[in-house]
């Protein structure tokens, strides 16, 4: 016990030693330095003197210093200013340890003596390090810690050892970049002639299928509360398939985008009809990281079948993958049976991952072999703090009335890393009549276009998907004014910092008539705030009602990005919060048409 106090009593002295260099960063070099010496002599636990130890002083804004003792286990460090330093004592099979020496210990002779007294360290911790996710061949590059007391890396052989150690109690955490982090325990007793062994496989057993926990490492996050998937109009504006970008997720196996919703299907074509059945494996599949909270812990999920009925149901259900955990490993949140082309709304409880972000999964499986089919169609995937059924909007208390916008929603918004969002869609530009217009919604995933990586609200009208200028949200031509409640919104979260508080819109209309618009941030606490640009590049643009702004600027296209019109906002206020961002497009104007807001892109910076 003695000597593990020592390393932590090393790591305290080193904390505060940085302490201390931070707090005199400022001090005043122009002041005369005074220089004394350090002497020392370094000896064992029963006072044995130590030879070839490398003594190391460290000082504020100064170079190290390093010298070794003699056989009779002395040092002397000359030269050394009469200010803070740390001084360090390491040699191979010994325990390293820190002293510090402050101005007042030079005293009036300028010398300071630092003795030291080292604990013999010759326990090693090693063991080599598979790869399961390349047929348990030796994996280089992980870093092996045991914290303070020491670090390595496995080599090409897999191999890795970390010495200088005493016999005790430790924890051993294996990382490397792509792969989950093992963590192990090494207790006293696992030292046989003071070594210890300690073998890992990292990469794991498949959790889905062809998918190991390494594998689900930067996986899709969910970021938002409602997806909806499909081409029906159930309940327009807010159901409609200019709407509806669930197929933007990422689904694995056998699916396709229909009209009734995103459709995972039992693989059936050719040998795939020689796979078993498997009722803990899905056959097809959708996931996702989600960080659930009180106010996203119920998941909804509206479905239907195809090929299926009550006699021969269509067999699904919710698995989570909980990364963070020592052995990451399916958990079967509810299996379920359905058989029906009417919808139906199923709701699963995930209060027990409130707190963590988790991998959840959807899927559907394969419960008999030969020709069998099936498909469950995904209309929606809503999270709240309840049930949400039909074609509802998500409920809870408004932030703004009419935003068919809870707070508990704002909260619970994942904010995104992502910086820069593009409104262009390519290569091709389909129309509604196309029924292969999903493959430009997949065409989004890789070009983090705005239809992908924000949330859209159409309260009052749906946009435009596929113009060449860029993604577009519009008014309806109404005679009803209302600068406070938009007809239609895009948001996403972002933590705010300095240098990504600046945000840049560019933007078109397509009208002589100006377009009302406007930036709303909204924090977790349900401050509202409406941001008038500090710049903009507009033909016309000024300040209107309810912190709308007017712009007329009808130049810009997909090959003349320069030609569109910036808007630049400084969101410095919240520097340090994750804030909710919304641009709405508003009616501004009795009985003007479709004013239309094109998005060309979106940055942070």
């Amino acid at each position: 016990m003695i000597r593990i106090l020592r390393v932590f009593s090393y790591v305290i002295l080193l904390g505060t030693f940085m302490a201390a260099m931070s707090s005199c960063d400022n001090e005043d070099d122009s002041n005369t330095v005074e220089f004394g010496t350090i002497t020392g002599v370094v000896t064992d636990e029963l006072g044995q003197p130590i030879s070839d130890v490398t003594v190391t002083v460290s000082g504020i804004k100064e170079d190290d210093v390093s010298v070794t003792t003699g056989s009779d286990g002395k040092y002397t460090v000359p030269n050394v200013s009469l200010k803070l330093h740390a001084i360090t004592f390491s040699k191979k099979d010994w325990l390293k340890m820190a002293k510090s020496v402050t101005a007042a210990d030079f005293g009036e002779q300028k010398a300071a003596t630092v003795n030291a007294t080292l604990v013999s360290a010759i326990a090693k911790i090693r063991g080599s390090i598979v790869d399961a996710k390349n047929g348990n061949a030796p994996l280089a590059g992980v870093t092996v810690s045991v914290g303070v007391a020491g670090t390595a890396q496995s080599g090409n052989d897999g191999t890795y050892v970390i010495e200088n150690l005493v016999a005790d109690s430790y924890t051993v955490t294996f990382s490397k970049a792509n792969y989950i982090s093992v963590t192990k325990t090494v207790t006293k007793a696992d030292f046989v002639n003071d070594l210890a062994t300690v073998n890992v496989t990292m990469g794991g057993k498949e959790l889905l299928r062809g998918l190991t926990a390494g594998d689900l490492v930067g996986v899709d996050k969910w970021h938002y509360n409602e997806y909806r998937g499909g081409h029906n109009a159930d309940a327009y504006p807010h159901w409609d398939w200019a709407c509806d970008y669930m197929c933007t997720l990422d689904f694995r196996g056998a699916w396709q985008e229909q009209n009734e919703g995103t459709t995972l299907q039992i693989r059936n074509s050719g040998d795939d009809q020689k796979n078993p059945a498997n009722l803990d494996v899905f056959d097809s599949f959708v996931l996702g990281s989600k960080s659930i909270t009180a106010d996203n812990k119920i998941m909804s999920v509206r479905i239907r079948t195809h090929n299926a009925d009550d006699a021969a149901p269509a067999y699904w259900g919710v698995q989570v993958i909980d990364l963070s955990a020592p052995e990451p490993v399916n958990v079967k949140v509810a299996d379920k049976s359905y058989g029906n082309e009417n919808y139906a709304d199923i709701d699963f409880d995930l209060s027990p991952y409130i707190g963590k972000e988790v991998v959840i999964v959807i899927g559907i499986y394969r419960a008999a072999t030969g020709d069998y089919y099936k498909q469950l169609v995904l209309r929606a995937i809503r999270f709240a703090d309840r049930k949400v059924e039909g074609t509802n909007w998500l409920p809870g208390a408004q932030v703004i009335e009419g935003w068919q916008l809870p707070l508990a929603t704002v909260r619970s918004t994942m904010p995104t890393v992502k910086r820069t969002f593009t409104g262009i869609t390519l290569p091709k530009d389909p129309g509604p009549g196309d029924n292969n217009y999903f493959t430009s919604y997949r065409e989004w995933r890789d070009r983090d276009h705005i239809g992908a990586t924000w949330s859209f609200v159409p309260l009052k009208k749906d946009p435009e998907v596929f113009p060449s200028e860029g993604y577009l949200i519009k008014t309806n031509n109404t005679a009803t004014v209302n600068t406070v409640v938009p007809e239609a919104y895009i948001y996403a979260k972002f933590a705010i910092a300095g240098g990504s508080n600046v945000l840049t819109l560019k933007a078109r209309n397509f009208s002589s008539n100006p377009t009302y618009f406007k930036l709303t941030a909204i924090e977790d606490n349900g401050t509202v705030t409406h941001i008038d640009p500090q710049s903009n590049t507009a033909l016309s643009a000024s300040a209107a009602e309810d912190g709308c702004w007017k712009f007329s600027h009808e130049k810009g296209g997909r090959d003349k990005p320069e030609d569109y019109a910036s808007f630049v906002y400084d969101l410095s206020q919240f520097n340090g919060k994750n804030v909710f961002l919304a641009f709405g497009v508003y009616n501004g104007i009795p009985n003007s048409g479709e004013n239309k807001l094109c998005f060309y892109s979106i940055d942070l910076k």
